[in-house]
């Protein structure tokens, strides 16, 4: 069996307002389609990425801002960083986990700087949407294998 996550459905109070941050943060939109009885689908996609998230009006019944540690990765997370916080975007320093493997929820066990020992899996920075939505960027220079 081959399965891909091709969707994530996010939940957000104001979808013109998401659709303005996400897009501009260099989000591809994909899709914002309505019917006539009330239903809104935007789909957006991160620079780079095969998954995308759909927000919208009717889709889910989630609190707005609930959904948390959503991980996008790249190559260079102090690069992205920079411009995510050039474009305005309240984003956190450079973070690493104390215990060295992935991270606790929220801000627990976080120490400041890129991780000592290693680029690849272990230094993120943080972020959220107007709502809430937390985003987490990670940093995988070499992946592991099989990856």
């Amino acid at each position: 069996m081959e399965l891909k996550l091709e969707v994530v459905v996010i939940p957000v109070a104001d979808v013109d307002r998401a659709l303005a941050f996400y897009t501009g943060i260099g989000f591809r939109q994909d899709a914002d389609f309505r019917t006539d009885r009330g239903l809104r689908v935007v789909q957006v996609t991160p620079p780079g990425s095969e998954a995308s998230i759909i927000f919208g009006e009717q889709l889910t019944t989630a609190a707005p801002g609930s959904v948390q540690g959503l991980h996008l990765v790249t190559a260079d997370v102090a690069g992205a960083r920079r411009e995510l916080a050039d474009l305005g975007v309240e984003i956190s320093e450079l973070w690493h986990d104390a215990d060295g493997i992935f991270h606790w929820a929220g801000e627990q066990n976080r120490l400041p700087g890129a991780h000592p020992d290693t680029d690849s899996y272990g230094t993120f920075a943080s972020f959220a949407d107007p709502d809430g939505n937390s985003w987490t960027i990670q940093q995988v220079v070499t992946r592991a294998p099989g990856r």
